[in-house]
C-alpha cells in the first residue's frame, strides 16, 4: 500500500496480525474469543489452541482457525484428536506439560481462560515470557496472587483482567494518581438465588444453580456466582490486580449486570463502565488493547432499562462472601486453601454428591483443618493446594447422601 502526498509517495507497510494463543478454548470464555477473532481473522494469526478433553470441538476450532499447534491436556484422547486433525499441517500434544510449553511459544497475546488451579502454571508461563496476558482464570491471583504479580512485574508482561468486574474498573482506574482512590466497587447480579430465604436454598438443584439470569458461563462459575463465591474470589483478585486492601474493597448487588463496576474517588466522584451483560465486550477489550474492535453485544438502551437497584450483600445467606475476606485478610496461603476446597465441593455438588448449602460448609471446615505456611514458590502452592484438597475431599464424604 502506499500513500501519495503532494511531495512524494510513501509506503505504508500492512499492519502484521496479532499472534493469538488460546489456553482453554472450549470452555465459555474461549468460545467467545473465537467468535471474536473469527469475525476479524485478517487481524490475527493463530498460534496455540488448548482443551481439556473436548476433542471433537478443539478439531473443529483447529480446522477453521489453522494455529500451528492443538493441544489437549487428557493424554488419553491424543490418538483422537491426532485423527481429526490428519492430513493438516497442524501439529498436535498432548498433556499438561504440553500446555505449558503451548504458553510458552511467541504468541504477542495469551487469554488464559483455564478453569481452575490447572490454568496457574501455563498462565505463569505465559507472564514470564513478557506476554500481553488476558486474563479470565481467577486462579492465579486467588492462589498465587503475590507470586504471579510479582513474576508480572518483573518480566514486563501485561496483565489485562477479561472478569467483567475488573475489566470494568481496569477502563475508570487512575493508575498513575493511585492516592486518589478512595475505594472500588465491585457489582454483583445477585445470582439466581438473590431474593431465597436461606433454608430454601437447601434444595437447590445443579440445573437451578447453572441458570444464571444475565450471563452466559460454564458450569463451575456458574455456581461460584449463584453462593456468591465468585464475587468473593473477585474481592481477593482486585486485591492484587489494583493494589487495594480488602478495606477499600465493597460489594454491590446490582440486579441487571449494567453497570460492571466502579471507581470512587477522593473527590467524590464514582467513575463506572457500563454495557450490556455479554463477555465479548471485556474480551474485545483486551484483544484489541489499547485499541477497541466492534462487536456484536447488544448496545445499551437505558431508556429501556428505566431503573437500575442496588443492595449490599448478605452474608448471612451468602457466607462465601465472608469466608473470602477472612482469607484475604489471613494472607495469600488462605486464600489457596479456601479456593482448593471450593473447587472440590462445587464438584461434588454437580455431581449431585452433596447439597448446595454444604459447599460454603466444606470449604470453612478445610480452612480451619489446613495450616497456613508462607508461599515462598508456586511448588509451595501447588502443595498447598494439594493438601487442601485431600482435607476437603474428607469433608466432602462426610456430607455424601
Amino acid at each position: 500500500m502506499a500513500v501519495t502526498t503532494e511531495e512524494q509517495t510513501v509506503a505504508v507497510p500492512a499492519a502484521v496480525p496479532k499472534s493469538v494463543t488460546i489456553l482453554g478454548s472450549t470452555g465459555s470464555v474461549g468460545c467467545q474469543t473465537i467468535d471474536l477473532l473469527r469475525r476479524n481473522i485478517s487481524d490475527y494469526s493463530i498460534v496455540a489452541l488448548t482443551a481439556n478433553t473436548n476433542v471433537k470441538l478443539l478439531s473443529e476450532q483447529a480446522l477453521v482457525l489453522k494455529p500451528q499447534l492443538v493441544v489437549i491436556g487428557d493424554e488419553n484422547r491424543y490418538g483422537e484428536l491426532k485423527l481429526r486433525l490428519s492430513g493438516t499441517d497442524i501439529e498436535v500434544a498432548a498433556g499438561p506439560a504440553a500446555i505449558e510449553a503451548a504458553a510458552n511459544l511467541n504468541a504477542e497475546w495469551v487469554m488464559a481462560a483455564i478453569v481452575g488451579a490447572a490454568g496457574l502454571a501455563p498462565t505463569l508461563r505465559a507472564a514470564q515470557r513478557g506476554a500481553i496476558v488476558a486474563l479470565a482464570n481467577k486462579e492465579c491471583l486467588v492462589c498465587a496472587g503475590e507470586l504471579f504479580m510479582h513474576e508480572v512485574d518483573r518480566c514486563n508482561a501485561t496483565l489485562l483482567p477479561v472478569d467483567s468486574e475488573h475489566n470494568a474498573i481496569y477502563q475508570v482506574f487512575d493508575f498513575e494518581r493511585m492516592e486518589v482512590v478512595e475505594k472500588l466497587i465491585l457489582t454483583a447480579s445477585g445470582g439466581p438465588f438473590r431474593d431465597w430465604r436461606f433454608e430454601d436454598m437447601r434444595s437447590v438443584t445443579p440445573s437451578q444453580a447453572v441458570a444464571h439470569p444475565n450471563w452466559q458461563m460454564g458450569a463451575k462459575i456458574s455456581v461460584d456466582s449463584a453462593t456468591m463465591m465468585n464475587k468473593g474470589l473477585e474481592v481477593i483478585e482486585a486485591h492484587h490486580i489494583f493494589g487495594m486492601p480488602s478495606s477499600q474493597i465493597d460489594i454491590l448487588v446490582h440486579p441487571e449486570s449494567v453497570i460492571h463496576s466502579m471507581v470512587s474517588y477522593v473527590d467524590g466522584s464514582v467513575l463506572a463502565q457500563l454495557g450490556a451483560p455479554d463477555m465479548r465486550t471485556p474480551i474485545s477489550y483486551t484483544l484489541a488493547w489499547p485499541s477497541r474492535i466492534e462487536t456484536p453485544s447488544k448496545r445499551l438502551d437505558l431508556g429501556a432499562i428505566s431503573t437500575l437497584r442496588f443492595e449490599p450483600p448478605d452474608e448471612t445467606r451468602f457466607p462465601a462472601l465472608r469466608l473470602a475476606r477472612e482469607a484475604l485478610n489471613s494472607g495469600g496461603a488462605a486464600a489457596t486453601v479456601l479456593n482448593a476446597a471450593n473447587e472440590v465441593a462445587v464438584e461434588a455438588f454437580l455431581s449431585e454428591r452433596i447439597g448446595f448449602l454444604d459447599i460454603a460448609t466444606i470449604v470453612e471446615e478445610t480452612m480451619g483443618n489446613v495450616n497456613f505456611d508462607h508461599l515462598g514458590s508456586i511448588d509451595d502452592v501447588f502443595h498447598l493446594d494439594a493438601a487442601a484438597r485431600n482435607v476437603a475431599y474428607v469433608e466432602t464424604e462426610k456430607r455424601v447422601s
